[in-house]
């Protein structure tokens, strides 16, 4: 399995979202302006960059897009990395050669003594692994199989005596909630078996934090951007436009609006996190506090693609079943540590649409 990308070929992954520009409204208080315009995060903590820590890390789904890119910033920081993946849908050359891969289904009940020895003693573990389309065919399977990887991964974990597991979650446990939607907002009501598999494993986790077994830092993203990105809303209309510049099809209404953060940001805002917190069971928002509709993320790959399509609908406020038409997630809880993105959910989309036209 790969990294926990919310995505589906043809519209933005589930996470994130509410209004192209700044959404002001949004804020607690009519928020900062210059923040929810994008924000720098380097001038946000004193200039500083904020490094992953350092030693023995591991991977899981480290051959996928978050995932690579993960691996390389861990290796850049000076940890020595093992990638646990299946490469069912991640990709080998995707893997730094400086990373050790070790090519296991984390899911299966077999593998745990693999499991086990893969991981080296008070290692990081970072799990991103899963399986990530929101409207999978087989929902209760989909539901099984990442809860089972959760709980193989945490018990060969607590066997290596790990102090530290960073956990990708997602909005999709939110559900459809009000936006700004902050980390303590409940009920938590997931409408995808994807969701509730991301809450279930959060439940287990913070369980075995409270237990006194680890600490846990557990993130819930909105769409995270960039290149190897696959599967998503902006190699699938790229590759659209190419195949066809005259029409381009959009699942739903074109109105679902939803959050993008480039990987970078992404990657900073985790390090930041991990940095400044050290609770049992840490658990943060991380997007932007800008949106994206999906109308306008068509303008933008048609735009940089020197194209002008006529669109046309599948229907429905819904790209799919599961899917989630409006997100924001509040990011004031990071921010109060410190971090802001440097990129409006716009800047995101435009600066991967340009990464993406180089790679694809």
């Amino acid at each position: 399995m790969s990294d926990s990308d919310d995505a589906r070929a043809g519209e933005p992954a589930v996470d994130g979202s509410v209004t192209g520009e700044s959404a002001d409204a949004l804020l607690p208080d009519g928020g900062d302006a210059a923040a929810a315009n994008g924000g720098d995060a380097a001038a946000a903590d004193g200039g500083e960059a904020i490094a992953f820590p350092a030693g023995d890390a591991v991977v899981t789904g480290g051959a996928g897009f978050l995932g690579s890119h993960l691996t390389e910033r861990l290796l850049a920081d000076g940890a020595d990395v093992t990638v646990l993946d299946d490469l069912r849908a991640g990709r080998r050359e995707w893997i730094p050669h400086a990373a050790t891969l070790v090519e296991v289904d984390l899911a299966d009940p077999d593998a745990l003594d693999e499991l086990t020895e893969a991981i080296p003693d008070g290692a990081d573990v970072y799990h991103l692994a899963a399986d990530k389309y929101v409207d999978n065919d087989s929902p209760l399977a989909q539901y099984a199989t990442n809860t089972q990887m959760t709980r193989q991964v945490l018990e060969a974990a607590e066997a290596a005596a790990v102090e530290r597991f960073v956990f990708t979650s997602s909005s999709t446990v939110y559900g459809e909630a009000p936006r700004p939607t902050p980390e303590d907002f409940a009920p938590l009501e997931p409408i995808s078996a994807y969701g509730a598999g991301k809450l279930a494993d959060e439940g287990l986790l913070s369980s075995r934090a409270h237990a006194g077994s680890l600490d846990v830092w557990t993130f819930r993203f909105a769409n995270v951007v960039g290149p190897r990105l696959r599967g998503a809303v902006v190699p699938d209309f790229i590759e659209k436009l190419r195949e066809d510049p005259s029409e381009l099809e959009i699942l739903g209404d074109g109105r679902q609006e939803k959050s993008y953060l480039t990987v970078d940001d992404c990657l900073d805002g985790m390090a930041h996190a991990i940095a400044r917190s050290d609770d049992p069971v840490n658990t943060f928002n991380l997007g932007t506090r800008t949106t994206t509709s999906v109308d306008r993320i068509a303008s933008i790959v048609a735009e940089e693609l020197g194209v002008d399509p006529e669109y046309s609908y599948t229907g429905g406020r819904r790209g799919w079943k599961g899917d989630v038409p409006k997100m924001c997630l509040s990011i004031e809880k990071l921010s109060a540590l410190g971090w802001e993105p440097s990129a409006s959910s716009d800047e995101a989309i435009r600066q991967a649409t340009r990464e993406l036209l180089a790679e694809l």
